[in-house]
């Protein structure tokens, strides 16, 4: 018997665990028996041609096909159901992961090709599917209802489920998630590899599928230092923990840390997603020690309205979360989260809530919108309430009773100019110098308002065109600007620093006034002892002047003619 497990993922440098999960669990399951199953994983993108992955799928001639769906993939894969049944008609067709087994009952009634979901954790549930079937590839269909964890049509045509199934409590019995890295066969730059080491969340957030099930399981410290070390041993460049809080048992997630920081091979990047408020004092400490490129956090803040985080379960305690944020060291990179569409939250507060976020000078803050998933707290909380979001996926909020329509168009647009000023990091000289002499959120309204008076937001659009808005943006609110207390002369300099600094350049823009003496560069050259070829320094490295010396935490209080070269690396 084959079995194709089938991941669509949003991007070719993504990975799925589960498909990998479901094969190396039942392989191991299966390996002493006498009869075996043949099951194989295949890994798509939601850019790829429906076709070609059809023509994949069906060149495999795999008895049965089970894919892995999510948000983000669920309207392809809906499309491409149907349309394996057409070139694999003896197939069994099943589907699993959060997004089909919250909507278990609608994708069943809308997919008449498809013959079961598989709701929850799969692992033990498809060895159970396995042993039943016989290895007979039709059999299996009229056994379903013996199958804890399945949603099924019976023979009069109606949707059942076969009740929940118990956990696996101990997660070292599900192999390591990577053969290819087992093999040698890694792809350490182009890949993003997720890892798991515990399942579940005991917090309640009301928009969070992982609040339905608090139930949490670890793997052991020693299991996974085991396969972290894999990782590392492999140069992989990004490894992302999809726990849902990390920083749950503190022996446990400090012993990880610690074995990272021993064994780091100075390369791989560790992404963890934390609860900031409940680091302890031994993990602050900890982390004092933790040099740049090891680690990276994300850190849901959500809002700063305690109302609103009262109102979807999460603590109200912002001030204590502030303080543990800014105990974390620079030399982790950290993410910030916020939601808009959240209760009580209309664009007043969330401004708010986006300069309580900005005063922590993360590293990215992302913005993210609401989404009403199915099986959640907030779902229920939203069609009582007056919340308008997409029926389909990503299910993303349109209006709240605190939100227009337009306001969460606004909103949009604030995404895309907080992105592009500053989590690239291209304008961080200039952005440092403006937030301290007024609200990065009113600052940003105002380049939102003009962006949107010359049209910047109809298309996608590269950095260079960002610099250029922004100085047209400066010179014509002058009067503006200047009443907020900020000085348009440092606001050009220092604009001009952070575009030399994004790398050499060919050729200057025409809004660029590049103040440029060659003699002065050469003799600047013959100076530094580390540039001893000067024909080589003229190609790493870009002279320039100006009014406040830029290079200083305070340009502001550094007034004076100022000449430097700015080095760049050398790329080979």
């Amino acid at each position: 018997m084959k079995i194709l497990l089938v991941s669509v993922n949003a991007s070719y440098m993504h990975t799925n665990i589960a498909v990998r999960d479901l094969k190396n669990y039942a392989d191991r399951y299966f390996e002493n028996k006498i009869e075996k199953p043949q099951i194989t994983f295949a890994e798509y993108t939601i850019n790829q041609p429906l076709s070609e992955v059809l023509r994949e799928i069906a060149f495999s001639e795999a008895d049965w096909v089970l894919i892995s769906t999510y948000i983000w993939n669920a309207e392809y894969v809906s499309k491409l159901l149907p349309e394996i049944k057409k070139v694999l008609p003896g197939c069994v067709l099943g589907a699993g992961g959060p997004e089909y087994s919250y909507g278990a009952e609608k994708y069943l009634s809308a997919i008449s090709a498809l013959d079961f979901i598989v709701s929850g954790e799969g692992e033990l549930t498809f060895v159970d599917m396995i042993e039943k079937s016989e290895f007979d590839s039709s059999g299996i269909l009229s056994k379903l209802k013996e199958i804890k964890g399945i949603y099924y049509r019976n023979s009069n045509g109606h949707i059942e489920y076969t009740g929940s199934r118990e956990l696996i409590k101990n997660l070292d019995e599900i192999p390591f998630p990577y053969p290819e890295i087992l093999k040698g066969e890694a792809d350490p730059d182009h890949k993003i590899y997720y890892y798991e080491s515990s399942r579940g969340c005991p917090f309640g957030c009301s928009y969070c599928l992982s609040s339905i099930d608090k139930r949490v399981r670890f793997k052991s410290l020693e299991r996974t230092c085991n396969e972290l070390q894999l990782f590392l041993d492999n140069n992989i460049k990004l490894v992302k923990f999809v726990d849902r809080t990390y920083n749950l048992d503190e022996e446990r997630y400090i012993g990880i840390w610690d074995y990272i920081l021993e064994h780091h091979n100075g390369k791989t990047m560790f992404h963890f997603e934390i609860e900031a408020e409940y680091l302890s004092k031994k993990a602050l400490d900890f982390l004092q020690k933790v040099p740049e490129g090891v680690m990276q956090f994300e850190m849901g803040v959500q809002s700063a309205n305690k109302k609103t985080l009262k109102a979807i379960n999460r603590s109200t305690n912002t001030e204590g979360l502030a303080e543990k944020i800014k105990l974390i060291p620079r030399t982790i990179h950290q993410h910030l989260d916020l939601i808009a569409g959240l209760p009580y939250e209309d664009l007043e507060s969330f401004g708010h809530s986006y300069d309580f976020v900005m005063e922590l000078r993360p590293d990215a803050l992302q913005l993210g919108f609401l989404k009403v998933l199915n099986g959640t707290t907030m779902e229920k909380y939203a069609r009582e309430n007056g919340w308008k979001w997409m029926d389909s996926p990503v299910y993303e909020t349109f209006s709240t009773p605190y939100l227009t329509f337009k306001d969460m168009a606004f909103l949009k647009d604030m995404e895309i100019i907080t992105d592009s000023f500053w989590n690239k990091g291209n304008f961080l000289h200039l952005m440092n110098y403006v937030f301290r002499k007024m609200s990065p959120w009113n600052f940003f309204c105002r380049l939102l308002d003009y962006g949107r008076s010359i049209k910047a937001f109809a298309q996608a659009r590269k950095d260079s065109y960002w610099f250029q808005l922004i100085h047209d943006f400066i010179n014509s609110q002058a009067d503006f600007l200047s009443s907020c207390g900020l000085n348009l002369i440092l606001m050009n300099d220092l604009l001009r620093y952070d575009f030399i600094k994004t790398g050499k350049k060919g050729n200057f823009p025409s809004w660029y006034k590049h103040n440029y003496d060659r003699a002065r560069h050469r003799q600047l050259l013959e100076e530094d002892i580390q540039l001893k070829d000067a024909r080589m320094g003229f190609a790493v490295t870009e002279y320039e002047e100006f009014d406040y010396d830029v290079r200083t935490e305070r340009p502001e209080e550094n007034q004076g003619h100022t000449e430097f070269i700015v080095k760049y690396d050398i790329v080979n």
